[in-house]
């Protein structure tokens, strides 16, 4: 993928896309704030929340070894993943010892992170994405583009096509007389899942929490398409990053408050799932737990970002966010766009790694709506500010970028009072010139230069750039004798 701003470039021209998004957005922010303003003890919730995962996190290791404990207990198997390379061979072993060569998922951004289903087609096994929205982005050849609503940019017509186009290739046709009314969008995805459902021996899920004292694990979704994949199949993989553990279960009551307001504005979720390990003649009769850390202990280990693995992937910042809602996901490169994405890529990945990866920290306003949004209280315009420096240090010694050298350039002037009087005079001889060529503030009625030749036209196209001052201020000084004439 580009960087940001040339990926953002090429979205802002696409008027349907901007179209679909604000159209989007203001649906579930108009919904998220109605229910959240019904309890008055909304921001009390929040700081339990944030409360929680910093102490979960600050003793992680002894959490996850009792998930583990609990989990074994309870008749999973329990698998640790160092990256998305170990994660995709247990699942596809999994797979393969069974004969599966095909499976049924639950919609998970962990399984998108690391390229599970990519991984699966590699080994001849077709990974069959059961979420309606996952659906049309898999259809559509496509990537998600939001972390609740993965085909936000698609409206219904887009959506109608693809199922006509691409359905009757993996499975059961789309009916030829389709609308785009949402029940029959909704009706064909289910005729055309249903086979898959019934026919699947494997499937895989991710989990939006897994408690620690009883080796359960919390599937949370709106479709009733998660429940199906995690009762109906006889093999049941989960990967679960190991930041979504929680202690006990009154834990979870304070997530299970904040998720669904937050996420798609209700009070609860029409489905939440919860399994601990293997129930006789119930459900899965196999059940595989891979804990996944994949750049998680690295963005533990950073004090000011380690804050980013409190998040829930509720997207409540995407929707507040005034350049998501501008550019959408696609620009980000990476499953997790909006501002969470910004600070999670870069703690994940590294920082100095990937050009597009540094980017990120960039794509935001410093707005700080994301902050008032988030459920758990993820301050994400601090964390953005530091990655930046940290952007900056990791390429210090390097090629200088045009901001850097300007600095550098900047940081010599100032050096020594004999060069910043040289640019002062250089400074006051420019002025003199602009002085006559600008036009004048209608405010201040100072000079303004119009637009900055080469690639400071960017820059003084939204600003105002004054023109310099025809004498600087050692120069008046002198003149006047310091401020007496």
């Amino acid at each position: 993928m580009p960087a940001f701003p040339t990926a953002a470039r090429a979205a802002l021209a696409d008027s349907q896309l901007r179209s679909n998004l604000a159209h989007a957005t203001s649906t579930i922010r108009a919904r998220r704030l109605a229910v959240v303003g019904e309890l008055d003890g909304w921001e009390e919730l929040r700081l339990a929340g944030a409360a929680i995962k910093d102490n979960t996190l600050l003793h992680l290791d002894e959490h996850l070894l009792a998930l583990e404990a609990s989990l074994t207990a309870r008749g999973a198997v329990v698998h640790w993943a160092r990256d998305a390379d170990e994660a995709c061979r247990i699942v596809a072993g999994i797979a393969k010892d069974h004969g599966a060569d095909e499976v049924v998922k639950v919609k998970s951004m962990a399984t998108q992170e690391i390229g599970l289903n990519e991984a699966l087609a590699a080994e001849g096994i077709a990974a069959w994405e059961t979420d309606l929205a996952e659906l049309i982005v898999q259809l559509g050849d496509d990537l998600p583009s939001h972390i609740l609503v993965p085909a936000i940019h698609r409206n219904r017509a887009e959506i109608r096509q693809i199922f006509l186009d691409k359905m009757a290739a993996v499975g059961r046709p789309a009916p030829a007389d389709l609308t785009d009314e949402p029940a029959r969008l909704a009706e064909a995805a289910r005729l055309h899942l249903r086979e898959k459902f019934l026919r699947a021996r494997v499937a895989v899920s991710g989990a939006n929490f897994a408690v620690a004292e009883t080796g359960s694990l919390v599937v949370v979704e709106s479709e009733g398409n998660g429940r199906m994949c995690l009762t109906l199949p006889d093999v049941l993989v989960s990967v679960v990053g190991i930041e979504k553990v929680v202690p006990t279960w009154a834990d979870l009551d304070v997530f299970l408050q904040l998720l669904p307001r937050s996420s798609t504005g209700e009070r609860m979720n029409p489905y939440t799932s919860i399994w601990s390990g293997v129930t006789p003649g119930d459900g899965p009769q196999e059940v595989h737990v891979v804990l996944l850390d994949h750049g998680r202990t690295r963005a533990l280990a950073d004090e000011v970002g380690r804050q980013a693995l409190r998040c829930i992937r509720c997207s409540a910042c995407l929707n507040v966010c005034p350049v998501y809602e501008r550019t959408g996901g696609h620009a980000y490169g990476s499953v997790y766009p909006g501002p969470i994405g910004a600070i999670l890529n870069p703690l994940l990945r590294g920082v100095g790694t990937d050009d597009q990866v540094d980017s990120l920290p960039y794509a935001s306003s410093l707005c700080g709506a994301c902050f008032e949004a988030c459920p758990v209280r993820i301050d994400i315009p601090a964390v953005l500010v530091d990655l930046r420096a940290q952007v900056v240090d990791a390429h210090r010694g390097g090629v200088p970028r045009p901001e850097a050298a300007v600095m550098r350039s900047a940081s010599w002037v100032l050096g020594t009072a004999r060069r910043l009087g040289a640019a002062e005079r250089a400074s006051g001889l420019v002025g003199r010139v602009a002085g006559r060529l600008a036009r004048r503030s209608s405010s201040s009625g100072r000079p303004l230069m119009s637009r900055l030749p080469g690639p400071g036209a960017g820059w003084s196209d939204a600003r105002d750039l004054p023109a310099p001052p025809a004498e600087s201020f050692r120069a008046w000084w002198k003149r006047t004798e310091g401020g007496h004439r």
